[in-house]
């Protein structure tokens, strides 16, 4: 049978673990999720932004009770989003990095 001083070494353990896995996992990704919503929640017509789809528009109308934002995607297009599908705004110099980074920097 083990001991009290084992089990309660082995409980330490388990917690140091769970607090460990709970602050490089679970905290981050609820900061990104906190600023994200922040983000929403300010939106205003006239903004470029990007969705996680990819797409590149403007805001027209932010329909913040149903969590709904129209996005002009072209000239005379409207869409209609879910707003947590909204990313961020639209920085072209971002994307270009992005892309860069993704293709591995060719010069072709």
């Amino acid at each position: 049978m083990p001991s009290l001083q084992t089990i309660l070494f082995d409980l330490i353990i388990l917690l140091i673990f769970g607090a460990a896995v709970y602050s490089f996992l679970i905290l981050p990704r609820r900061r990104e999720f906190r600023k994200r919503q922040e983000f929403v929640a300010q939106l205003m017509p006239g903004e470029r932004v990007t969705t996680y789809g990819g797409l590149i528009g403007t805001v027209l109308h932010v329909d913040s009770p149903n969590g709904i934002v129209t996005l002009e995607i072209a000239p005379g297009i409207e869409a209609d989003f879910i707003a947590a599908a909204v990313m961020g705004e639209y920085d072209p110099d971002a994307v270009a990095e992005g892309a860069r980074r993704a293709l591995g920097d060719r010069d072709e």
